[in-house]
């Protein structure tokens, strides 16, 4: 239908063919798509005629549905890759603008023909998108078809009415011996073979095959040994020890006993032991041994009649012994009919003596269930594990006489295929859902607060490795979430395979959700998602550690200033978790061309409120870069003084000198004044005030100051120190000890060193008290007689002679307040 369209333009567009030239050197995208659509329309035709074939291989079709839906994503990249293209042509021809139209002047030949190829071009690529979406159409009809098929035969398989008679059963008794001697001679024949012509390669593979499981089992013990083992000096083990127990001592051999069956077909297929009649019977006969492994080690985990302490349920003894062996029994049966259908299959017999096993196996099975209503597991609360028991509940009691009573009407009216059904879902699905229950519980137990240290594993972790309560807390966490997924990755895959899916049909859905979840017209992988996080996560490990490697081994060995390294460091950090991120999400599959549209809404969002969060980002960047001040600087802005320690995105990290940390958005350092007493070297002044009174001589007072300050180790010589008059007070004298120091962060240190040397050379010479006096100032007297005579005796005493402020307090008493004069110390540091 579409051969001839498509080779033509091939080799339309291929003319490097027809010279004789390399063809993937001049082929063009649409040739190349032509090609692809060519041999996508042979294979969908091929699949066409395989599934016409195959219509009743319910395997075959799960298959080849798989196949189909991957023709037509094929089909669907074809077209989309000559998109590119096309826009190009487009974008192309609305440079060159429309024809020239009716009574205009013509447009030049170059143009013109070049219009003229765009078109065509653009014609060929709109031919191939139409005939992908032709070929598409035609492969998800194929696949609805044999969805279709597959339902249809499902159905039938269930559905399908059988005439039970006399005849029936006369038929089948008559092929019971030719059966028997087939199989037999076929069996024999085999073991013969293998034993004299294959032997070595027979023993390898049950070698090989019993290595693999026993290394599983044995890791697995030892790994697990707290989870799996029961004490049996423990009495009363936590429901928790319990529930894990029992989750782990089912999943611990079945997954042994199912490495063992997998790897002992997959040795005897690759040595060639098995032949094609004999690997059916040997495969189904794996199987079952891994089912009935996983229904017993589950049936004794859960009811644990030898270890009633272990008893996840409450019934008795007895009970719990009848309830074991009733269930193991269904399973065998049930295995064994699965078994003979096999053996019935591979040896032609006829049908009708299969339906007869099956319906024996689904009677035995409807037997056994009504026959469980009879048991009495209950136990009261008020009575021991080991008492005789009561029966059911007459729900539950029902529940169990009517299933039985269902599958054996249905077999005894001919839907044995229904009643087998039936009744496998009860054993297989019944034990899958119990351990899937009990797999949840478990994690949700251990992933309680506080859960996991109460436990065998949690106090091996807190003894061996030393883990905190909180970390076990984290770690009870992961684990519960590790069992989760556990728990679904493993039973869902099991329930659908017994509910009829195929394996074929599981890994297309898993596949799907995994790398195709659609929301409107996005697309959502989670394998992408999951790349994209592991690759972010390892670039940010990278960079964590060439960070402290640059800054070790690297910068320390240079002796660079440490504001320096901070600033490397942290912005090698941010380029690192910077392409870490890019990294990441390219590799989670979002264009990166659409991040203008979170650029846009992050412009947005800065109008409304980030502006101060990104007013923060772009000033701590500025303060990298221009280095104003660096960590262990000494720095001043507003209220806040004190050691800078980190400076990070955000804000910086300040250290005050009474030990606080204070977190100063980075803004603030670039909007407001910022005094940096060590920005481009430590040497720094330190000033002390010192207040005497007017009966000391000033230039001794100064030359003393002089003689404090260079007796000191720490006070420079270079600059010299200073003694400044500085200022008169109404009573007192203001002088200035101003020295230099080498590190600036010594002033306190120094400052009372020369303070109490002030103090003391200032007693011994009698210089007067080097701090601010208290002077005295009489109560104001109302104009008269009095205030004259106090006004004649003041003139007569002459000036007012200062107190010290103790003194004047004292003389005060209630009549007179002391007023204290000091002068504030000017350029003090610290």
């Amino acid at each position: 239908m579409f051969a001839a369209p498509l080779l033509v333009m091939a080799q339309q567009q291929d003319p490097a063919k027809a010279a004789g030239q390399p063809v993937a050197e001049a082929a063009s995208p649409q040739a190349q798509a032509a090609r692809q659509l060519e041999e996508a329309r042979k294979n969908v035709v091929r699949l066409t005629d395989i599934v016409t074939r195959a219509k009743n291989d319910d395997n075959r079709l799960a298959e080849l549905k798989a196949e189909v839906d991957a023709a037509a994503k094929q089909i669907i990249a074809t077209s989309l890759a000559t998109r590119p293209r096309l826009d190009e042509i487009k974008a192309r021809l609305a440079e060159l603008g429309d024809p020239p139209a009716e009574g205009t002047p013509p447009e030049t030949d170059v143009v013109a023909q070049e219009r003229k190829r765009l078109m065509t071009e653009r014609s060929e690529i709109n031919a191939l998108t139409g005939t992908a979406e032709d070929l598409s159409i035609q492969a998800t009809k194929l696949s609805n078809g044999i969805t279709a098929i597959r339902r249809a035969l499902f159905s039938n398989t269930l559905l399908k009415h059988t005439e039970l008679n006399r005849a029936t059963v006369v038929d089948a008794i008559a092929a019971i011996n030719l059966e028997r001697q087939a199989f037999t001679r076929t069996v024999g024949s085999w073991l013969s073979f293998a034993w004299n012509f294959k032997r070595i390669q027979l023993l390898s593979a049950l070698f090989l095959s019993l290595c693999a499981a026993l290394i599983l089992l044995a890791g697995t013990r030892k790994l697990l040994f707290p989870m799996v083992h029961r004490e049996i000096s423990n009495e009363e083990p936590g429901y928790i020890t319990r529930l894990s127990v029992a989750f782990w001592s089912t999943m611990v051999p079945t997954l042994a006993t199912g490495v063992f069956a997998a790897t002992s077909y997959f040795f005897l297929q690759a040595f060639k032991v098995l032949r094609p009649d004999i690997a059916p019977i040997v495969s189904i006969l794996l199987v079952i041994t891994v089912a009935l492994v996983f229904v017993s080690k589950l049936a004794n985990a859960v009811l644990a009649p030898k270890h009633r302490a272990w008893r996840l349920v409450r019934v008795s003894d007895q009970g719990a012994r009848l309830l074991v062996i009733a269930i193991i029994a269904m399973a065998i049966v049930n295995g064994l009919d699965y078994l003979a259908g096999t053996i019935s299959e591979v040896m032609g017999s006829p049908v009708v003596f299969t339906v007869v096993k099956s319906l024996i196996a689904t009677v035995i099975i409807g037997l056994i269930l009504m026959a469980m209503a009879l048991i009495k597991p209950i136990v009261p609360a008020n009575e021991t594990l080991d008492g005789r028991g009561k029966p059911w509940p007459r729900a539950v009691s029902l529940l169990f006489v009517l299933t039985g009573a269902i599958i054996i009407l249905l077999t005894l009216s001919g839907y044995v295929g229904l009643a087998r059904f039936i009744a496998t879902q009860i054993v297989m699905t019944g034990a899958i859902l119990v351990t899937m229950y009990i797999g949840i519980l478990t994690g949700k137990a251990v992933a309680k607060q506080n859960a996991l240290a109460d436990t065998v594993v949690g106090r091996h972790l807190e003894k061996r490795y030393g883990m905190e309560q909180v970390a076990l807390d984290q770690a009870g966490l992961a684990a519960g979430l590790g069992i989760y997924a556990l728990v679904g990755a493993f039973f869902l895959p099991l329930i659908l395979m017994q509910w009829g899916f195929k394996i074929a049909d599981i890994e297309s859905s898993a596949y799907r959700i995994f790398t195709e979840i659609k929301i409107g017209s996005i697309t959502i992988s989670i394998v992408g998602i999951l790349a994209g996080i592991l690759l972010f996560a390892a670039g940010y490990v990278v960079t964590r550690w060439f960070q402290r490697w640059l800054d070790g081994s690297v910068m320390a060995r240079s002796r660079i200033d440490a504001g320096v390294r901070n600033s490397v460091k942290t912005g090698v950090g941010y380029l690192g978790v910077g392409l870490a991120g890019l990294i990441g999400v390219s590799a989670a599959g979002f264009d990166l061309s659409n991040l203008a549209l979170v650029a846009g809404a992050l412009s947005l969002g800065v109008g409304f409120g980030l502006q101060n969060i990104v007013s923060n980002f772009v000033s701590g960047l500025i303060l990298l870069v221009e280095r104003p001040f660096k960590v262990g600087d000494w720095v001043v802005t507003g209220t806040t003084e004190g050691f800078v320690k980190r400076i990070s995105v955000r804000a910086t990290e300040i250290e005050t000198f009474q030990r606080q940390t204070i977190m100063v958005p980075n803004s603030l350092f670039i909007n407001a004044s910022v005094g940096n007493w060590t920005h481009k070297n430590k040497l720094g002044r330190s000033d002390i005030p010192v207040t005497v009174s007017y009966n000391s001589a000033p230039r001794q007072v100064m030359d003393t100051l002089l003689q404090i300050a260079a007796t000191h180790p720490l006070v420079l010589k270079n600059p010299e120190p200073q003694a400044v008059f500085s200022a008169f007070g109404d009573a007192t004298m203001t002088f200035e000890l101003r020295v230099y120091l080498a590190d600036i962060v010594n002033g306190n240190g120094v400052r009372n060193d020369l303070r109490l040397a002030i103090y003391e050379r200032f007693r011994e010479e009698g210089l007067g008290a080097p701090f601010p006096i208290a002077v005295l100032e009489p109560e104001p007297v109302p104009p008269g007689p009095e205030a004259d005579e106090l006004a004649r005796q003041a003139e007569l005493a002459g000036p007012p002679q200062p107190v010290p402020a103790e003194e004047a307090v004292k003389r005060s008493g209630t009549q007179r307040r002391p007023r204290r004069v000091s002068v504030e110390a000017v350029g003090e540091k610290g």
